[in-house]
């Protein structure tokens, strides 16, 4: 199809005119969730509930790990001087305390994470909509997360990482004020 000399006026016009609105709707940033998650004053409170919730926890495992290495003192000093009935005994109680500890420390572990995930979830999503608000307020295009070691993230500059950016606007209430319309535009059910 051939253009005449208006039609090209007429792309070359709306071209020119419509790139700013291109170019501004195709700003990217980039943001670390898990670290805004943690450095948030509200994540950080709730992370440091956690630590002194499972502070007893870890001290029963120290103690634990302690009394395994005091029967293993107690048989090596005991080599030549127990009887082979004492040394298997001791033998298999040290097993028995491994077992148990190890089986503790993993249970430990994965209530520590689950807790952690709940903490992780209840700030992260009074967080997107902290992101949403920013992203639309300053016409960002797309916000990426760089905090997994799989994101497609290969290089960024600076100036594009808008992490401190939301934890301020967290902090300051951002979440509130970003959860309110958010709750109010769902339906009463």
């Amino acid at each position: 199809m051939k253009m005449n000399g208006l039609s090209r006026a007429a792309v070359v016009a709306l071209a020119a005119c419509c790139a700013p609105i291109f170019a501004q709707s195709s700003k990217v940033a980039i943001i670390d969730i898990q670290g805004a998650i943690a450095r948030t004053q509200e994540g950080q409170s709730l992370i440091k509930g956690l630590e002194e919730r499972y502070k007893p926890t870890q001290q029963n495992i120290e103690a634990g790990n302690k009394e395994i290495a005091d029967l293993r003192a107690n048989l090596n000093r005991g080599q030549n001087t127990m009887s082979d009935t004492a040394r298997r005994d001791l033998a298999r109680q040290i097993e028995q305390k491994e077992r148990d500890a190890t089986r503790n420390v993993e249970d430990a572990r994965a209530e520590f994470n689950a807790d952690q995930q709940k903490v992780f979830n209840e700030v992260g999503g009074k967080l997107m909509a902290v992101i949403d608000k920013y992203a639309k307020d300053n016409s960002y295009a797309i916000v990426l997360d760089i905090s997994s070691p799989q994101s497609p993230v290969l290089y960024a500059v600076n100036e594009v990482n808008i992490t401190a950016a939301i934890i301020e606007a967290y902090d300051a209430g951002g979440a509130t004020a970003a959860a309110a319309p958010a709750a109010a535009a769902k339906p009463a059910q």
